[in-house]
């Protein structure tokens, strides 16, 4: 079984905020379905953490590679995608390309063997997994109200990040997280994401440690992006010293590029985006070279239907899953799928068991999306 096309399926018109200062339009481009054809006419798609301006480049870049290449071989294929590029950089719009292809292709394998992804993974060390309820943070009022809903959903677990936490004063950040705890009660685990990666990011180390103790007085479950993402040297004296977990990585592509931060100690939490670090190939070796330095592995995952699936496949496939993050409300994930998810009885999500990704996607809301909305 050959690889015939890639097409690219852009994402427009349910496009949710990310925090950054600017905000996000529904119509932004920053998310773009991957779909690899074969000579059967059987396809596997795939999610990418890029425009598709960027993606629809990458594709014709990466032709001389992908073009005829075997569709039932993931981890060899995108190795090579990756090797034979390294000129036009390590990471970037390359590697995010490399990871929708990968995902499409272990899709695809799934459904020729006839199983679901995380048994060709490697087996299921679980079933189904607590997602958490990934928000921004808010103004107090309208913050309790969103985390009651979330709660009253079935949600045990949620995360608050990026604004306005962090970027006013640090009695307002105390007054938010002790908003959001007196809201849903000792028995929701709350995470803090403060979104360092954000540009000009103003804080240091001696910041994030008073945050740190300030997040354990309200049993907060772990600490994310309390520094900017290239500075390991921080991150490693902050988990040290730190009374809650420090959690990162997000922003990092290439098994490579997690190496050192995983053999020096500076996350207690790994949290790859296989959209954007290399697919499930990478973010499975990640997560395995977490798993041997006791590492907890959770995927980042602020992306689509797809992407979510392959991260129940993953946390299915890695003993050390800790959850899955679950972006709510978002339209590419609640419209995208025949079957969406849904939560059971204790707040989790089952793994799929059908072939491949063992997703089915709704192709009239992906047409749908395609097209842009209007400004008002």
């Amino acid at each position: 079984m050959k690889i015939k096309d890639i097409v690219a399926h852009p994402l427009l018109g349910g496009t949710v905020d990310g925090g950054w200062p600017a905000g996000h339009q529904p119509e932004d481009d920053l998310h773009t379905l991957v779909e690899v054809v074969t000579d059967s006419g059987l396809t596997g798609i795939g999610s990418v953490y890029t425009s598709s301006a960027l993606v629809n480049a990458a594709i014709e870049t990466l032709r001389p590679y992908w073009w005829d290449e075997s569709a039932l071989e993931p981890e060899r294929v995108s190795e090579k995608l990756r090797q034979s590029t390294f000129w036009q950089g390590r990471g970037g719009t390359l590697e995010h390309l490399i990871s929708g292809i990968d995902i499409a292709l272990w899709d695809l394998f799934g459904k020729v063997c006839g199983q679901p992804l995380s048994r060709l993974l490697g087996g299921d060390y679980r079933h189904k997994i607590k997602p958490y309820a990934s928000i921004l943070f808010d103004e107090p009022d309208v913050l309790a109200e969103r985390v009651r809903n979330l709660a009253r959903r079935g949600f045990r677990a949620i995360k608050l990040g990026w604004r306005p936490f962090g970027r006013r004063n640090s009695a307002f950040d105390e007054l938010l997280v002790r908003t959001a705890r007196e809201a849903v009660g000792p028995d929701v685990d709350i995470l803090v994401d403060a979104g360092g990666s954000e540009q000009f990011w103003p804080h240091g180390y001696k910041w994030a440690l008073r945050t740190a103790q300030m997040l354990a007085e309200y049993r907060v479950g772990w600490f994310e992006e309390a520094l900017p993402p290239d500075d390991i040297e921080g991150f490693v004296r902050l988990r040290e010293h730190a009374p809650v977990p420090i959690a990162g990585g997000e922003v990092l592509t290439r098994r490579q590029s997690f190496l050192p931060w995983i053999e020096r100690g500076a996350f207690d939490i790994v949290q790859p985006d296989c959209t954007k670090c290399g697919g499930i190939t990478e973010a499975r070796r990640i997560a395995w070279m977490a798993y041997d330095h006791n590492i907890q592995f959770v995927s980042h995952g602020w992306n689509t239907a797809i992407g979510l699936a392959a991260d129940l496949h993953l946390a299915a496939a890695i003993p050390v899953a800790r959850y899955v993050e679950y972006l709510t409300p978002a339209p590419y994930i609640d419209r995208l799928l025949q079957r969406p998810f849904q939560l059971d009885g204790d707040g989790c999500l089952n793994v799929p068991t059908g072939p491949g990704l063992g997703i089915e996607l709704d192709r009239d809301a992906l047409r749908d999306f395609r097209t842009p909305a209007r400004r008002s």
